[in-house]
C-alpha cells in the first residue's frame, strides 16, 4: 500500500482557556491529492493546519507526513517536517521580508545549507513555477498583491515540499490575479491542501472536500457532492454565490 501523504489520527487540541479546537481529528490524503479543508469561522481550521508541521502541539492523537511523524520535542524531526510541508499563509506580507524576491525565495534553501549554482537553481525553479522570474530583482512591496502571492507561493516550493497548504489563497485577488494562481496551482506536481471560504475555487481546484465544523470532521467527499447538498452547506454556515450551481460548473469543466 501506498504510504499517505498526510495522515492525521484523533487530533485533539485545547487553547489555554480550556477551549477545545480539535475534538479528534482524522484525515487521510494520498500523495498528489487535492483537497479543500471547508468550515465555518472558529471551526478549528487554522488550528489544524498549524499542527502539520508542528507549530502548535501538545494535545492528543498524532500527525504524520509521509509516515514520518511529527514530534515538536525532535528539532531534527521537526526540521525535515516543515521543509517537506510547506504553509503559504493568508498575507503574503508575513512570508516577504527580504530586500529582492529572489533573496526571499532563497532564503528557505540557504538556510538548509544550499550555496552557489545549487541554491540559484532552487530560485530559478521556484520562480518560474509561478511565473515571476522576470520579478526576481525587484522589492517585494513593490509588487501587486496578486504577485506577492505568487512570490509567497514561490518562497515555499522552493524548499520542495511534499505538501503545498494554502490558507485563504484567492482572498483579496481580482478576477486576473485568482485566475491565474489558479492555474499555477493546477500544475504544481505536489499534494495540495487548500483552506478556502471560496467554494467555487475549491470546486475548481480540488475534487475532494473536508467539512470541518467544531473541531470535528462532518463531512469528507467529493468536492461537487458536498457543495450540492444545500442542506448540508447550511448546517455549516456555508453558501455558495447567488445563482451558483455546482453541478453546472463542474459539468462544465470536464466538457
Amino acid at each position: 500500500m501506498t504510504t499517505p501523504a498526510l495522515q492525521v489520527t484523533g487530533l485533539h487540541y485545547a487553547y489555554p482557556d480550556g477551549r477545545a479546537a480539535l475534538r479528534g481529528v482524522d484525515l487521510t490524503l494520498a500523495p498528489g491529492e487535492r483537497v479543500a479543508l471547508l468550515g465555518p469561522n472558529g471551526a478549528g481550521k487554522t488550528t489544524l493546519v498549524l499542527h502539520l508541521n508542528g507549530i502548535l502541539h501538545g494535545g492528543g492523537g498524532t500527525v504524520q507526513v509521509a509516515g514520518l511523524p511529527v514530534r515538536p520535542g525532535d528539532r531534527a524531526a521537526i526540521g525535515e517536517i516543515r521543509r517537506r510541508v510547506g504553509i503559504v499563509f493568508q498575507d503574503p506580507d508575513d512570508q516577504l521580508f527580504m530586500p529582492t524576491v529572489a533573496e526571499d525565495v532563497a532564503f528557505g534553501p540557504a538556510n538548509l545549507g544550499l550555496r552557489g549554482a545549487e541554491l540559484d537553481a532552487r530560485v530559478d525553479e521556484a520562480l518560474r513555477a509561478v511565473g515571476m522570474t522576470e520579478h526576481r530583482d525587484q522589492v517585494p512591496h513593490h509588487l501587486s498583491f496578486g504577485q506577492r502571492r505568487r512570490v509567497a507561493v514561490a518562497t515555499v516550493l522552493a524548499m520542495r515540499p511534499e505538501i503545498l497548504v494554502l490558507d485563504e489563497p484567492s482572498s483579496n485577488l481580482d478576477p486576473a490575479s485568482r485566475r491565474e494562481l489558479a492555474e499555477i496551482l493546477q500544475s504544481l506536481p505536489v499534494t495540495l491542501l487548500m483552506v478556502t471560504h471560496d467554494l467555487p475555487y475549491a470546486l475548481e481546484l480540488c475534487p475532494r472536500s473536508v467539512i470541518l465544523d467544531g473541531g470535528r470532521i462532518a463531512a469528507d467527499g467529493e468536492t461537487t457532492a458536498l457543495l450540492a447538498d444545500r442542506e448540508l452547506m447550511r448546517g455549516h454556515r456555508l453558501e455558495l454565490p447567488f445563482g451558483f450551481d455546482p453541478v453546472a460548473a463542474a459539468a462544465s469543466r470536464r466538457g
